[in-house]
């Protein structure tokens, strides 16, 4: 609830508004029956029409102004309500782009799509109702009980029962609701994870003709979240029709201690009915704004639990630059099983230095990479290869810190990276991921994200060198060919070649390649390395590769075995001292007397 309130607060004047005119809907409801009684006592018992006509104009203009109560009630609240719910969403869009990816591990991306779209709903509803309903109810509620005492005085203890009653029946509905609907928010979390895990999988699924043990899969979650459902909704169903009982009892027992009441004052007793049936109808919506309330507040608290999420990754502001040159003491050229890295190349942006490296996914006992040490000096290329599972990714992950290293440290540059401001680090780095993702748009506003100030020569320049632009000219509208979402209109060779010429349009200081190519047979492979090699010159490049051939050029080949660096080295180093590294020879290549086969292939980085 103080989440909501905080949003309310910012359009107060609006909320105000609308307030105010709900209070003038609600006065002239409960102005309505006491002039009607007016008009039955004292114009028709007179027989004076004039009264009539005067009690009858005044309650037409007393409609009148309730009718213009509601429609800018309606105006107002529905606008607040909306611009709330458009703030609360880009409020937790902007959060989770500050989160890292611990933090989007844990909250589980199906379970932040529902929040930023279900929840707010029910926030946003909720609001909505508190200006359309929730105001109104206990105030038309209050009014008649006072309004029905003050023209029968002798049933204020029966209208005192019939509240009492009706509030502990409203108290038990949100105790035994909240849990519930609480329960079902988590149930439809399952349900879009399943939902999002099919349609990102339908080809694997059609291939092995799985549709049914999909269906199941599905079914269990849409099945247990029909089952919160109707665990929600058979509260609502026991307390609503209890408090229209509780309510419709009170009028029978009203009609029977009225009973004695002389025909002149009829109208009174009209009143007082009406009142009653006004007070049922607003116990009624007391009870359904709680409900909502319910959700809304259920709801609140999962959005409050993105919006507080503490990033894992904590920010620098300023770069602290007097201590960059002493980031590095104590590593040695011993610790890393190469040459020592001078200062002054330490401090050129990009050098990278592993220095006992370790780093764990949340949640699990054993290390993705462990006691990694190993140092590149700006412009070089370093061929990374290891089995599936032995941490390449991972190891890479931590250069721009998508993870932070659990022990040890990162150095870029010779700063760690934790003390380099995180948009200053990514400038400098650009990442090929092993899946090419696109973006919903043309062919030249996905390549723009490399360079968004980047002219069409510059953008061809970089397609050239990825090998992309020759099948580019070949689509009928070109560089403004529209692609699909994850650019489901092209291969995936071609998606990969576009994701390194986004890449390489953006001239960064590290060059990150994991595993992109492979996708691609040797030869494009080769003529992509090939075209990379040319413009990243003076380019630090991380290539993670599965295939020998592509790495075996670099100038420095880590090979890693279980999240270890068991090698670090050149081809013919490597083939001399690293046993892991053979046996990756020998499965790719063959015959270890032939390293000249290897090359053969064309897919060496340096061509």
């Amino acid at each position: 609830m103080k989440l909501m309130m905080h949003y309310i607060k910012k359009h107060i004047g609006m909320f105000l508004i609308a307030v105010v005119f709900l209070a003038i809907e609600t006065f002239a409801d409960l102005l309505q029956p006491t002039f009607m009684s007016y008009i039955v006592d004292r114009g028709v018992k007179g027989q004076e029409l004039e009264l009539i006509l005067q009690y009858g104009l005044i309650m037409l203009g007393i409609t009148a102004a309730g009718a213009v109560g509601a429609v800018v009630r309606n105006i107002y609240a529905s606008r607040t309500s909306q611009l709330i719910g458009k703030e609360i969403r880009l409020d937790i869009y902007e959060k989770v782009q500050t989160l890292s990816y611990e933090n989007i591990d844990r909250l589980q991306p199906a379970s932040i799509v529902t929040r930023i779209t279900n929840d707010v709903t029910q926030m946003q509803n909720f609001i909505n109702g508190i200006m359309r309903i929730m105001l109104k109810a206990p105030v038309t509620c209050v009014g008649a009980v006072v309004l029905i005492v003050l023209q029968m005085p002798a049933l204020l203890p029966l209208m005192m029962v019939i509240l009492v009653c009706a509030g502990l029946l409203i108290c038990g509905n949100m105790k035994l609701g909240y849990p519930r609907f609480d329960r079902m928010q988590k149930k439809l979390d399952g349900l879009n994870r399943t939902s999002r895990e099919f349609l990102s999988a339908i080809r694997v699924v059609k291939a092995f003709r799985a549709e049914e043990q999909e269906r199941e899969k599905f079914g269990d979650a849409s099945g247990q979240l029909a089952e919160a459902g109707i665990s929600s909704m058979r509260v609502m169903a026991v307390f609503g029709p209890l408090i229209n009982l509780t309510v419709n009892a009170g009028i029978v027992v009203m009609l029977w201690l009225s009973g004695r009441e002389t025909a002149g004052e009829i109208g009174r007793l009209m009143a007082c009915v009406n009142y009653m049936t006004q007070v049922l109808f607003a116990l009624g919506m007391v009870s359904n704004i709680l409900n909502s309330a319910v959700r809304a507040v259920a709801s609140s608290a999962r959005v409050q639990e993105v919006l507080s999420e503490m990033p894992a990754q904590q920010e620098v502001a300023e770069e602290n630059t007097g201590a960059a040159a002493n980031e590095t003491g104590g590593f040695s050229a011993a610790d890393s099983g190469c040459e020592e890295i001078s200062p002054r190349e330490q401090l050129s942006e990009g050098s990278i230095v592993f220095r006992q490296v370790s780093f764990a996914y949340a949640g699990t006992a054993r290390p993705a990479v462990q006691d990694a040490v190993f140092s590149v000096r700006a412009g070089e290329t370093v061929g990374i290869i290891g089995p599936t599972g032995s941490g390449k990714s991972t190891l890479v992950n931590l250069v721009p810190r998508f993870y932070d290293a659990t022990r040890g440290q990162v150095l870029v540059g010779g700063r760690d990276v934790t003390r380099v401001p995180m948009a200053q680090l990514r400038q400098m780095i650009a990442v090929v991921p092993q899946k090419a993702l696109l973006f919903t748009g043309t062919i030249e506003e996905n390549l723009r994200w490399g360079d968004k100030q980047a002219g069409r020569e510059e953008i061809c320049r970089a397609a050239e060198a990825a090998c992309a632009q020759a099948f580019v000219e070949k689509l009928p509208e070109g560089y403004d060919t529209w692609l699909g979402q994850g650019g489901v209109n092209l291969s995936g060779g071609q998606k990969q070649r576009l994701s390194i010429a986004r890449a390489l349009l953006k001239k960064p200081r590290i060059l990150i390649l994991d595993d992109c190519t492979s996708a691609l047979d040797a030869t494009t492979e080769a003529q992509v390395l090939a075209g990379i090699r040319r413009e990243s010159a003076g380019m630090t490049v991380l290539l993670v590769s599965q295939r020998i051939a592509t790495v075996m050029k670099a100038d420095h080949i880590l090979c890693m075995e279980d999240g270890r660096v068991c090698g670090f080295g050149s081809h013919e180093e490597l083939m001399a001292d690293c046993e892991p590294y053979r046996a990756i020879y020998r499965s790719q290549i063959g015959d270890e007397d032939c390293p000249g086969a290897a090359a053969g292939e064309g897919g060496a980085f340096h061509g």
